[in-house]
C-alpha cells in the first residue's frame, strides 16, 4: 500500500528589492508576481515609485519550471517562470509560502527601519491569492491590500467577523481590456466582497494583464 508523507525541508529563496540599501523606509511594498512570471523582471515594473523612501521588495515564487517547448530536446533557450502553487499538494505548498513570506517579512525588519513605515501587500494575477492567505494566516504587520488582476481565493472564511480583510478594505485594481479578467468575472468578485462585507475600494485603468505606471504611482503617493 502506498503512505503520502511530508518531510519539512531547508531550501534556498530568491527575491529582489528596489530602493534603499538600509534606514528608515515611508513604505514597505511586498509585491507578489504572477504566474509563470519571475521576481526580477516584476519588479522593473515598480520603477516608477523608487524614489529613495520606500523599498519594494518582490519574492520569487518557490517552484520554477519552464514555460515554453524545448525545440530540439534542450531546454537551453527555454523562458523560465515560477509558480506559487498548484493544485496538487496545494496546502503544504500555501502552508510553504506563507512561512516564507514571514521570514522575508523578518529580514527586511532585521535589516531596516520599518517602525514608521507603511506595509503594502501587494498581489498580480496569481499573487493575488498568495497575498490574501499571507494576510491571513501570516504573522507580519499588513497596512494596505492590493489585489491586482486577479481574486480572492473561494475558499477563505471571508464571514469570519475577525478575518483581517474586514478591516484592511482591499483595493481592487483592474484593467478594462485584461483578457483574464472578462466583466462577468469582476463584477462576480465584487459581488462576493459586498456579500462578505467586505468593504473594498476599485480601481480601473486603461489596459490589459498588466501593471500600469499611473496607478502605482497613485498609490504610492496616496501613502507618503
Amino acid at each position: 500500500m502506498i503512505h503520502e508523507h511530508h518531510l519539512p525541508v531547508t531550501r534556498t529563496a530568491r527575491y529582489y528589492t528596489l530602493g534603499p540599501a538600509s534606514g528608515a523606509l515611508t513604505q514597505l511594498w511586498i509585491a507578489c508576481h504572477g504566474y509563470g512570471q519571475l521576481a526580477a523582471r516584476f519588479l522593473h515594473h515598480f520603477e516608477a515609485i523608487d524614489d529613495g523612501t520606500r523599498l519594494i521588495v518582490a519574492p520569487e515564487a518557490l517552484a520554477r519550471f519552464y514555460t515554453t517547448d524545448n525545440p530540439g530536446g534542450t531546454h537551453a533557450a527555454a523562458k523560465i517562470g515560477a509558480s506559487w502553487m498548484t493544485r496538487e499538494d496545494r496546502l503544504s505548498e500555501i502552508d510553504d509560502y506563507i512561512g516564507y513570506l514571514d521570514a522575508l517579512y523578518a529580514q527586511i525588519a532585521r535589516e531596516y527601519d520599518i517602525d514608521g513605515a507603511r506595509v503594502v501587500a501587494l498581489g498580480f494575477s496569481q499573487g493575488v491569492a498568495t497575498i490574501c492567505r499571507w494576510v491571513e494566516r501570516g504573522r507580519s504587520r499588513v497596512d494596505e491590500v492590493v489585489l491586482w488582476a486577479g481574486s480572492v481565493p473561494p475558499d477563505m472564511d471571508l464571514a469570519r467577523p475577525a478575518h483581517p480583510l474586514h478591516t484592511l478594505r482591499p483595493i481592487v485594481v483592474v484593467g478594462d481590456t485584461d483578457e483574464f479578467a472578462p466583466p462577468a468575472a469582476v463584477a462576480a468578485h465584487e459581488k462576493l466582497l459586498r456579500e462578505k462585507h467586505i468593504e473594498h475600494e476599485v480601481i480601473r485603468f486603461a489596459g490589459g494583464h498588466r501593471l500600469d505606471y499611473d496607478t502605482l504611482s497613485a498609490l504610492a503617493a496616496r501613502w507618503g
